[in-house]
């Protein structure tokens, strides 16, 4: 079966609900305006339960299907990026600063076109779990909300995601088992030092020299410390220090990001900065504070679920349109955490070119938006069968 009739019949008021989300972009947790949005659309299609204020501003709405059955969760992220736009759109953000550059806007749609068709026809057993969740590029609001117990509370049996893609051709599927998205870590190193004149650097402990020694030894890690075989990204993305050319500053900065699928790799790697922070410190004779932050785990597939949800979307757009050996990515994801807790799968959908993610050019393709919402649609009539 290609795109459902019935959602592409509303393929327009789809199209007007991502426009109105895009021009209204909001930040981390604090996705109130989209969730009001959300909720609002939810009533009109007469969902069952709706239930606010997970992880501050998310929403988990229950769809009852016909006879008892398992719970299909489907999760849409709906948090923006703080970006300045540079798309020129009539829809372009209206709050200086944010940015919907990762296309949650599209997800959210995609979720709200599911939720209509299976709110009016209702042809599965169980229940269906619409899971709108906040902060996925920050803080991780799928976290929380599987903190806050949103799968025992609602018996979630299983769970699926899907992120559009600008790298596939448009409507296309692509997935794989297991790792698709890394572990992400960050680390913060402040160097305390002495600042002086720069003609009089011997009264002075500069710490330029110690922050230049850490960066080019978190280069080391990957070339000199790990197997060749096994991904791993260490990123030095900031170095920070000075105000004047004449003048040595008392401190310095230096930042960064690690990516990793295993548990031992992000040991390692979070053991090394920690020596090499230490032992350009004492060097140079300054003091030096580092703050190693684990964030996502990796984000891993269940096999089952992936195997359920890729035939599923063959039916959607055809064999030929669906991968399932997609090369595992280095970017990191917080549906880690809900594919942690239950099995399920999370597939990227092609919106075929344009700007990538996070790019201040991108906008989301709403000629996928209907191809989205029948994926998650089919996918419940299928795994719940009346």
């Amino acid at each position: 079966m290609p795109v459902i009739n019935r959602i592409a019949g509303y393929a327009e008021e789809m199209k007007d609900w991502r426009r109105w989300l895009h021009a209204h972009p909001e930040l981390k947790l604090a996705c109130h305006e989209t969730a009001r949005f959300v909720v609002d659309r939810l009533r009109e299609f007469g969902v069952d339960e709706i239930h606010e204020g997970w992880a501050e501003s998310g929403v988990v709405a229950i769809i009852e299907g016909q006879g008892e059955g398992p719970t299909i969760g489907l999760r849409a992220d709906m948090d923006a990026l703080p970006m300045v736009e540079e798309t020129g759109l009539p829809h372009a953000s209206e709050i200086a600063g944010r940015m919907h550059a990762c296309g949650h806007d599209g997800h959210t749609t995609m979720l709200l076109g599911a939720a209509r068709y299976l709110a009016e026809t209702r042809r599965f057993r169980g229940r269906v779990a619409l899971i709108f969740q906040p902060a996925e590029e920050d803080i991780g609001g799928g976290r929380i909300m599987v903190e806050e117990g949103m799968m025992e509370r609602f018996g979630i049996d299983e769970v699926y995601a899907l992120h559009n893609d600008p790298g596939l051709p448009e409507g296309h599927f692509s997935t794989t088992p297991g790792p698709i998205m890394a572990a992400v870590d960050t680390f913060r190193v402040r160097l305390f030092g002495k600042g002086g004149h720069g003609a009089y650097p011997h009264e002075a402990v500069d710490p330029i020299p110690p922050a230049l020694a850490i960066a080019q030894g978190c280069q080391t890690i990957v070339s000199r410390n790990h197997d060749p075989r096994e991904d791993l990204v260490v990123s030095v993305t900031m170095i920070e220090a000075g105000s004047a050319d004449n003048v040595i500053p008392a401190t310095a900065f230096v930042g960064g990001t690690v990516r990793t699928f295993s548990p031992q790799l992000r040991d390692m790697v979070e053991r090394r900065i920690a020596e090499i922070v230490a032992g350009s410190a004492a060097a140079y004779g300054v003091t030096a504070d580092l703050d190693y932050e684990r964030g996502y785990p990796p984000t891993v597939n269940h096999a089952d679920q992936v195997e359920k949800a890729a035939a599923v979307a063959r039916e959607v757009s055809g064999a030929q349109a669906v991968a399932t050996d997609r090369p595992r990515e280095m970017g990191a994801e917080d549906f880690s955490y809900m594919l942690a807790a239950r099995p399920g799968a999370f597939l990227f959908l092609g919106q075929g070119g344009g700007p990538g993610v996070h790019h201040p050019a991108y906008d989301f393709n709403d000629a996928i938006a209907p191809v989205g919402a029948s994926f998650f649609a089919h996918l419940v009539e299928t795994l719940n069968p009346v």
